[in-house]
């Protein structure tokens, strides 16, 4: 049965429990009053959501769905038919998207190739660096192309050095309403290197600072010339970014750079930056290339020299849900579109043909989504609709594998060992957005599907642009959106035990 909150449910629930504020974790099973000798304390109910929600203080909207995965029968709702933006958790979908179009074993393919014939170790024509889509293309991995490039026994190139980028469309920034700076808002294309960042460094040196900007991996630290810093005496803006000749031009205020530090940045040319380091890498291998020229036309022909695949999807997947790497949802997103012949020039218009997928296959009548990642905040989906995809998924006995187990922790933060309540779960976060979606199974060990968004729509909405890594604000309110997440996780725990 459906919850139905009326107000007699929230007084008396307020009544009965006190709810005025109190931390929201760990809700007392008993009474709290002294109890009389051989008297047996009566159990006392969990308080009801309107009672948790009221007690969260949370401004915006609250909205949530719970349903058992054996039946299917929804146990409990509230706004369950409110559209609210699911931030990241809107990658569980993408997931499932993917997995269903490529299939769990797909992998990405990056190639070396040769324009031209290989005589006496000179190749004599072009070299193609060609993308493939992999999300997960590494600086190491440009490594071991250049080192497969030498035992192809090439040890000259006559002719142009070529970066194909056009197996994806080139998209400048996954949300550009995101400061210019932020790391997990990078550019789009065929080839991504390192997640389509690169390592800014900073250390005090006499008067002044030393700066290093490079691709560095676990092994490696190829300098970079796509990119630049230069320090600027000012305390605000932190960054300034323009593009001056394909080159990312930084600047940084001095009066935020402390004694040092490091931090990614954002990568806005992904063919040329790839080029750029493989370049370095080849030269390392004695092998001297041109400049590299970057492409986006249709696929290149030639001879493979060289190649690297990626993981198998189902593993790129299972990391993307752990971090919630945006780019590498877009990309795997727009790869099945791909797939399925579609013909994308923007994440819109590939969102577009996953919610049309969506809805035929999972039933998700309101799903609007206008990414693969969730990180832009025009997205709209519903607690039921996920929460019945989730049930529909999980009688194949995929998804909930891929997620990442979320910890349940006690009033000071710290996680509550061998908890009898186990949660696996996609969460997601935006300045004053919160999502949480996947399933939990009760200590009586029933398995149950859940969905809840909370979003302050208005208060997002007035952030400033170069605010929106940190708006003033949005920590407190996503911490209680958290706790009041946990509050209904325990609660269902309790009433729905099985």
């Amino acid at each position: 049965m459906v919850y139905l909150p009326t107000r007699r449910h929230f007084l008396s629930a307020l009544g009965a429990f006190g709810l005025g504020g109190p931390a929201l974790a760990g809700a007392p099973q008993v009474s709290l009053r002294p109890q009389a000798r051989g008297v047996a304390q009566a159990p006392v109910a969990p308080p009801g959501p309107e009672a948790l929600v009221a007690a969260a203080g949370l401004s915006g909207q609250v909205a949530f769905a719970l349903a058992d995965v054996r039946s299917g029968a929804m146990l409990e709702a509230l706004g369950g038919g409110l559209r609210l933006p699911p931030a990241s958790v809107a990658k569980a979908i993408t997931a499932l998207y993917a997995l269903d179009t490529l299939g769990a074993e797909h992998r990405f393919e990056t190639r070396l190739l040769a324009r031209g014939a290989v005589s006496n170790g000179i190749l004599r024509g072009d070299l193609i660096l060609s993308g493939g889509g992999d999300p997960t293309l590494s600086t190491d991995h440009l490594a071991a192309l250049a080192r497969g490039l030498k035992q192809a026994g090439v040890r000259e190139v006559q002719g142009d050095f070529i970066v194909h980028e056009g197996l994806l469309p080139q998209i400048g920034s996954i949300d550009p309403d995101q400061p210019d700076h932020v790391g997990y808002s990078p550019a789009i294309s065929g080839i991504a290197l390192n997640f389509n960042r690169v390592h800014f460094e900073w250390k005090r040196a006499g008067n002044g600072y030393s700066v290093t900007i490079d691709a560095r991996s676990d092994t490696l630290r190829p300098e970079v010339g796509t990119a630049r810093m230069r320090i600027v005496a000012r305390d605000l803006p932190v960054y300034t970014y323009a593009s001056e000749n394909g080159v990312d031009a930084w600047t940084v205020a001095a009066g935020a750079l402390g004694k040092g530090g490091a931090r990614w940045l954002p990568v806005r040319n992904p063919g040329a930056y790839a080029g750029d380091v493989f370049r370095t890498l080849a030269r390392a291998q004695g092998i001297v290339l041109k400049a590299a020229k970057v492409t986006r036309g249709d696929g290149p022909g030639g001879t493979v020299l060289a190649n690297h695949f990626s993981d198998p999807l189902r593993m790129i997947l299972r990391d993307m849900l752990h971090f919630s790497t945006n780019i590498t949802a877009e990309m795997v997103g727009l790869s099945a579109t791909r797939a399925r012949g579609g013909k994308v020039q923007s994440l819109k218009a590939s969102a577009d043909a996953m919610n049309a997928w969506a809805r035929a296959q999972l039933g998700m009548q309101s799903v609007a989504l206008v990414d693969h990642s969730g990180l832009g905040d025009a997205s709209r989906m519903t607690p039921q609709d996920l929460v019945s995809a989730l049930v529909q998924v999980r009688r194949g006995g995929i998804l909930r594998p891929l997620l990442k187990p979320v910890a349940l922790r006690d009033e000071r933060g710290r996680i509550i060992q061998n908890h009898p309540i186990k949660v696996d779960a996609k969460t997601g976060t935006l300045n004053f957005v919160s999502g949480l979606g996947g399933y939990m199974t009760t200590a009586g060990g029933r398995e149950m599907a859940f969905a809840i968004f909370t979003a302050d729509i208005d208060q997002r909405a007035r952030i400033k642009r170069q605010d929106r890594e940190t708006p003033q604000g949005a920590r407190s309110w996503n911490g209680r959106s958290r706790k009041l997440q946990q509050a209904l996780i325990e609660r269902w725990g309790s009433v729905y035990r099985g």
